[in-house]
């Protein structure tokens, strides 16, 4: 059973132990004995059933139980035993004589114990990982207050007829007295929570930080001014601005457009090139941005707003330059409000070729067929193209063929190679060891992500088929049977997985990922938390929502290792701005194919990823989920180098990803 299956069960076991307990002593109340002895047999089979699948659980890990084996079990097995204590001999009593009064504690008990089983739900769905003080106290209290409230309805009726004289009697003094214990313990928690959070997280380590290093700031991190020798100097201008586009269906969308196109403009190079891209802003209200997704700029030219620069505002502009150092295949996109712009078509893509050739290379580079294939979702409609929008393709039997699949949407997709075997040559721009000859799998691409498939093209018809749709994705024909008609395609939907930790010929690992000068566990879930500013149920990183997440700090030339916890029910594609990042393992079993070096990858729900990298970038960078949406609503915050500076972080534009108001002057 995966570890998300567990999640579910032990959400459905806690839903019916809720459910068993409030029924317990409604049944009670209403004098239905036989019944409530039943089910009060039920709520204390559901508290076991609890037991077993919390144990089970824990064995995934401790980031999946803590809040329930610190305070929801506990906090259960109390007030179940009081109820067990208290109503279970009155239950047997009342079975022989039904019409025997039922006191009201013994209700109160049995809906004290549901209160726990709710309360530590609650908790689940709303604080998570980790468990405060503050958490557990307010918790705690709303349960007293619950049956202290319950208590005095029950109450009610007997007070109004009783003949007794007023006066400060045991059951007033009983409600005075834990009233005064709810309140403050609901207080005290309160208190607790409202306590400011630390700033920065140092992951541990030998090496000194916080103010050990001379203070450079962001602005004066920025990338080469000339291209290595033989390399030469491409400039692109890049206009955002509004426009209608027609897509390769031949429907018309309002787009938010580089250059009035969707995508926008294919940036190329060479390798050692200097590469300077002027953007303007015409009238993207929310301003904009570049970031190159996966390349390893300097911090200056990364392209996050509040955090490396101003937002790009409607008549301004911003110049970027770096060396095209990283061979492969990559995109650029907004960072500004990009869970809207990305969406609505503000990217292009990035695409550098190798420098060194042997004589002859350039003529046979002419007799290659490479194509950059970005899927984009409009309004609903995927869209899988080239530059041109072309979605058919024809080549001599034998040419080599390179398919660049760039992902540039929130959620994962599915591609099938049918027709040909192939090889994964390549995984975010970066190259894989001797990887093998596959055919008849699936590749699941993360959101953000790249992978560059070659083969020979045969001397049949080829199709890339995307999210098992064979009417859509791209056809590759070979050139003798260009003029034929549509060929058949075979179902893919059954393929297997191809599982790229396992895939390649392993080598030897650059550094020892087992000692390493930092180390972070990032908890990926949902909550209630502060988002720029405000409460909401929001995605969380180790309880908190950007910006109240603390920093990441580091040193450079530290060995970093990262632990991704996703609790939750979703896929959250993590993205490291700056770096690319090793994979080390996946629920504690080690990659044991070609080394991954990723920018980009999928945590599903349940799953527990090992990653680590070298800090040799210094600077800010943003480290987020990658599905847009989940950024805006919380799921980010920044890895610092020590002793760097931004003067862009102020408010809601420090958010990086999404500071959509108030932009402030460009550059």
């Amino acid at each position: 059973m995966t570890t998300s299956q567990l999640i579910l069960l032990d959400h459905a076991v806690a839903l019916l132990s809720v459910a068993a307990w409030f029924a317990t002593g409604v049944t009670l109340a209403i004098r239905r004995a036989r019944l409530a002895f039943a089910l009060l047999a039920a709520a204390v089979l559901m508290i076991l059933g609890r037991v077993v699948t919390v144990a089970m659980l824990a064995g995934r890990g401790w980031w999946f139980v803590q809040e329930k084996v610190l305070l929801g079990l506990p906090l259960l097995a109390v007030t179940g035993l009081a109820a067990v204590l208290i109503a279970g001999p009155r239950l047997l009593d009342t079975r022989r004589t039904p019409s025997k009064p039922v006191p009201a504690s013994n209700v109160v008990a049995l809906l004290a114990a549901a209160y726990a089983a709710l309360a530590g739900l609650v908790v689940t769905f709303l604080a998570g990982y980790p468990l405060t003080w503050g958490t557990a106290l307010i918790a705690i209290a709303l349960v007293g207050a619950g049956a202290l409230l319950t208590a005095r309805v029950l109450a009610a009726p007997a007070e109004k007829t009783a003949d007794s004289h007023p006066g400060f009697s045991r059951r007033r003094f009983i409600t005075v007295a834990g009233g005064a214990v709810v309140v403050g313990a609901g207080g005290a928690g309160v208190g607790l929570s409202l306590m400011p959070a630390e700033s920065v997280t140092a992951g541990g380590g030998p090496s000194p930080l916080s103010g050990s290093r001379a203070a450079v700031s962001v602005t004066d991190l920025r990338g080469a001014r000339r291209p290595t020798p033989g390399g030469t100097r491409r400039q692109y201008e890049l206009t955002a601005q509004t426009a209608r586009v027609r897509l390769p269906s031949g429907r018309e969308i309002d787009a938010w457009t580089y250059g009035g196109q969707v995508p926008g403009p294919a940036i190329t190079a060479t390798e050692g090139d200097l590469i300077k891209v002027t953007l303007r802003n015409t009238d993207i209200e929310d301003g904009v941005t570049l970031h190159w997704h996966g390349y390893d700029v300097a911090c200056g030219d990364d392209g996050a707003p509040g955090v490396t620069q101003d937002v790009v505002a409607p008549g301004q502009e911003f110049v970027y330059q770096f060396r095209a150092d990283q061979v492969g295949t990559y995109w650029y996109h907004t960072h500004q409000a990009s869970h809207r712009g990305v969406r609505r078509g503000l990217y292009g893509t990035l695409v550098v070729t190798p420098r060194d050739r042997r004589q002859g290379d350039e003529a046979a580079d002419a007799e290659k067929l490479d194509l950059t294939l970005p899927v984009h979702t409009f309004d609903g409609i995927m869209v899988i193209a080239d530059q041109d929008g072309r979605t058919e393709h024809t080549a001599p039997a034998g040419t080599p063929v390179r398919l660049r699949l760039i992902n540039t949407d929130s959620v994962p997709h599915w591609f099938a190679l049918a027709g040909t075997p192939f090889r994964v040559a390549a995984v975010d721009g970066r190259d894989l060891n001797r990887p093998g000859e596959v055919r008849g799998v699936k590749l699941r691409l993360p959101a953000g992500g790249r992978y560059d498939l070659v083969f020979g093209m045969p001397d049949t018809a080829v199709a890339l088929v995307l999210d098992n749709d064979r009417e859509g994705g791209v056809r590759l024909r070979p050139q003798a049977d260009s003029a034929g008609g549509t060929p058949a395609i075979e179902d893919t939907s059954g393929w297997p997985e191809l599982d790229l930790l396992h895939y390649g010929t392993p080598v030897a690992a650059p550094f020892d990922a087992d000692a390493p000068d930092r180390q972070f566990t990032i908890v990926l879930d949902r909550g209630v938390a502060m988002v720029d500013g405000g409460l909401a149920y929001a995605q969380t990183v180790n309880g908190r929502g950007h910006p109240s997440i603390p920093d990441q700090l580091v040193t450079e030339g530290d060995l970093v290792r990262f632990t991704v916890v996703n609790r939750s029910l979703e896929t959250h594609p993590w993205h490291l701005h700056g770096h690319p990042v090793l994979i080390l393992s996946r629920d504690g079993t080690p990659s044991s194919g070609s080394p991954l070096w990723v920018d980009t990858f999928d945590v599903r729900p349940g799953e527990v990823w090992e990653v680590a990298f070298k800090a040799a970038n210094p600077g800010i960078w943003m480290n987020h989920c990658h599905n847009l949406p989940h950024a805006h609503q919380g799921m980010m915050l920044r890895l610092r180098y020590d002793g760097v500076t931004t003067p862009f972080g102020h408010s809601h534009t420090a958010r990086g990803v999404d500071s959509a108001r108030n932009p402030s002057h460009g550059h």
